[in-house]
């Protein structure tokens, strides 16, 4: 039997941690994550942005690592996932202007597959209009996102997830391990030790 389908979709300046940590993590628990971005191909590379908290008003952006890239955008088929991975950083913003992605976002939704959304990722939830009536964690600056597309936002602890549905979200990457222990309980995966 074949690994079950992840879809994880990136973007240049896409946040590194956001990025590398869940398709790492999720490869290592045996799913098959295809990480795409438009207009790439498989083994294109999307360049990542390192975002930290070091006391300022805003994160601070390092340069990050070049992230390959394990499917082609262009021969995604929804129907092939059971889940999707929506990382952070600053591709969110551009990629919300693509009308393939918002298409995929919906359909994701639509059919109720688990969602995992981090930091900035938000803003493709808001822009695929998925959010109306629903709670979701973001960043907070991306917390008027969020309202605007008519959700609550949800103010939480920076190392902590919320999951309502399918829709499993978080503030920024130090809520990996609660984050990603969510969306995985979501995809029906039992973890024994």
């Amino acid at each position: 039997m074949s690994a079950k389908k992840l879809l994880l979709l990136a973007g240049d300046f896409t946040e590194d941690y956001e990025t590398m940590v869940p398709f790492q993590a999720l490869t290592m628990l045996g799913y098959q994550v295809d990480a795409v971005c438009p207009d790439k191909k498989a083994g294109d590379t999307v360049r990542t942005a390192i975002h930290d908290f070091e006391g300022d008003q805003t994160y601070t952006e390092k340069p990050g690592h070049n992230f390959a890239l394990t499917y082609d955008f262009d021969k995604v088929k929804v129907e092939d996932y059971v889940g999707l991975v929506i990382p952070g950083g600053r591709a969110p913003e551009y990629l919300r202007l693509n009308q393939r992605v918002i298409d995929i976002v919906q359909q994701f939704d639509k059919a109720q597959k688990p969602i995992a959304a981090v930091c900035h990722g938000a803003q493709l939830l808001a822009a695929a209009g998925v959010l109306q009536g629903r709670e979701c964690s973001a960043y907070p600056a991306c917390g008027p996102d969020v309202k605007l597309a008519g959700g609550t936002y949800m103010d939480i602890p920076v190392d902590q997830a919320h999951v309502q549905g399918n829709l499993v979200t978080a503030p920024a990457w130090p809520a990996h391990p609660a984050w990603l222990a969510a969306f995985v309980k979501l995809l029906g995966a039992r973890i024994t030790l």
